[in-house]
């Protein structure tokens, strides 16, 4: 384990606890930094999150925007989860950061999970960052995500809903749609993911209570492999762009979602094309080529791949 989990996981209590309560506590203590990020994107669902948030900062960044990305788990080092204006945070940043969100901690006479504190880190790092762009993947359901503290995003993006979390998001996709459906906002745009008729439901249903128009995969845009490449086509256009660098049939689904969320942005094609190609996401279908076990796998005539999936709709993507 590195330093930084460590020092979380000693200080802070490992229980999940979904509540909003906490998290404004430690965010007013902190000076409220979640209302002073550059404009933000917010990204839940139960798959695709990260290679979704992967994919929307390399096209931001192909089009030489500075952005600002808070993503969980971590695959090797904790610091992987926070990334400011493109470099992710150092370790004396960090610990530096940690150091003032426990002190509001005792400040306010209360405690916060290690997601809690970790999200409050990473939202006043990137407060006190100059970025253009600042994507914000949530955690754990929606709702009542740490991350939720964000009132006003630019724009919300929800991946696939499938089953996941029972004991904290619930046993039916109504339910979980419902939690996911939390992060849409009054005024700022939804850009959804293909859903099953259960879950899209509950999504609309959701937009249209709190006034979120909704851009929605298969009815308002699409994208699927042809030829080598990716085609992606809205109502207003028909973009002939480079296959996703990550690999998996799924990927072309994540890429259009992604897509779509640069079109909102305004992002120009050009730089669409250029991040399809650069995106980057470890340990998502990729080609292990180095290392003991890549080198018997090359002796035995054979490719080893790494991957993983916690729940029904990643295993069928897998």
């Amino acid at each position: 384990m590195d330093p930084i989990s460590e020092r979380l996981r000693a200080r802070h209590p490992q229980r999940i606890d979904l509540s909003l309560d906490r998290m404004r506590a430690l965010c007013a203590a902190l000076g409220n930094p979640q209302d002073k990020l550059p404009p933000v994107v917010h990204v839940a669902g139960t798959n695709g999150k990260g290679s979704t948030v992967a994919l929307i900062r390399a096209i931001a960044e192909s089009a030489g925007l500075r952005v600002h990305a808070y993503t969980s788990p971590h695959l090797v080092r904790f610091n992987e989860r926070i990334r400011l204006a493109g470099t992710l945070i150092t370790d004396e940043a960090l610990n530096a950061i940690l150091d003032r969100v426990e002190a509001a901690m005792v400040q306010t006479g209360g405690e916060a999970t290690v997601f809690e504190s970790t999200t409050a880190a990473g939202l006043l790092a990137m407060s006190e960052t100059p970025a253009d762009l600042a994507i914000i993947e949530v955690g754990l359901g929606g709702s009542l995500d740490a991350t939720n503290v964000i009132a006003r995003p630019l724009l919300s993006v929800i991946t696939p809903v499938d089953l996941d979390h029972a004991e904290f998001l619930g046993t039916t996709i109504e339910g979980v749609a419902g939690e996911k459906a939390g992060i849409l906002k009054a005024g700022a745009r939804g850009v959804v993911a293909r859903q099953s008729e259960a879950a899209m439901a509950v999504i609309a249903r959701r937009a249209a209570e709190v006034g979120s128009p909704l851009t929605v995969m298969g009815v308002d845009f699409d994208a699927w492999a042809e030829r080598g490449g990716l085609v992606y086509q809205d109502q207003e256009r028909f973009l002939d762009l480079p296959a996703p660098a990550l690999a998996g049939a799924h990927q072309f689904d994540n890429a259009g979602v992604a897509i779509a969320a640069a079109l909102e942005l305004d992002l120009p094609e050009a730089a669409i094309a250029e991040g399809l190609k650069a995106v980057r996401w470890p340990a998502r279908m990729q080609r292990l080529t180095a290392g003991a076990y890549a080198e018997k796998a090359q002796k035995a005539d054979a490719e080893l791949w790494l991957d993983g999936g916690h729940n029904p709709h990643a295993a069928r993507a897998l």
